[in-house]
């Protein structure tokens, strides 16, 4: 097993500790969660950089690293919900769209189609993570004077505008793409 693999398997390995801290750890803010989460979110990054820098791109990275992701945004989310810093409905948006996706995924793949990410799930990525950091450091203190939403709370409302726009972006490719008499 490469590096970049073994990388994406240590972002699955943290996001029981992301909740654990999060959920039964200091309440407000809480920098041992976020600081596990923004590790998490650097072997992201890294793993990327270094299967492309090193062309060690393998099936099982292609497989893994979308899973770790999910599984890292939706349950840092979920547990955000638990603890009411964050609106359900929401969550429940960003996680159904994942799912859709997913299962789109799986169907194009079956027919040997592989649908890579726009910049939309690009940049949706990069909002979720700006949401999930701001809101687990409920960072900045204070921001909420005179009816104010929160940095993380604006930021988890760009996620959800580039999610809608990247999961219908997605959609179009599909149906353009696939066979469904297949």
């Amino acid at each position: 097993m490469n590096l970049p693999n073994k990388l994406t398997l240590g972002r699955i390995f943290l996001v029981p500790f992301v909740i654990v801290f999060l959920v039964v750890g200091e309440k407000v803010p809480n920098y041992t969660a976020g600081g596990i989460f923004l590790a998490a979110v650097l072997t992201d990054w890294l793993d990327g950089r270094i299967a492309r820098t090193t062309r060690q791109i393998t099936t099982l990275g292609k497989l893994l690293d979308p899973i770790a992701d999910k599984l890292l945004i939706s349950t840092a989310l979920i547990a955000l919900v638990q603890i009411g810093r964050a609106p359900a409905w929401m969550v429940a948006l960003s996680v159904g769209r994942e799912l859709a996706i997913s299962g789109l995924r799986m169907v194009a793949a079956s027919q040997s189609i592989i649908i890579h990410a726009s910049d939309f799930g690009k940049y949706k990525m990069l909002a979720e993570v700006a949401a999930v950091t701001f809101l687990i450091l409920d960072w900045p203190p204070q921001w909420d004077f005179i009816g104010t939403a929160s940095l993380g709370f604006l930021c988890l409302w760009a996620a959800i505008v580039l999610s809608v726009a990247s999961g219908i972006d997605y959609f179009l490719k599909f149906w353009k793409l696939i066979d469904l008499s297949r």
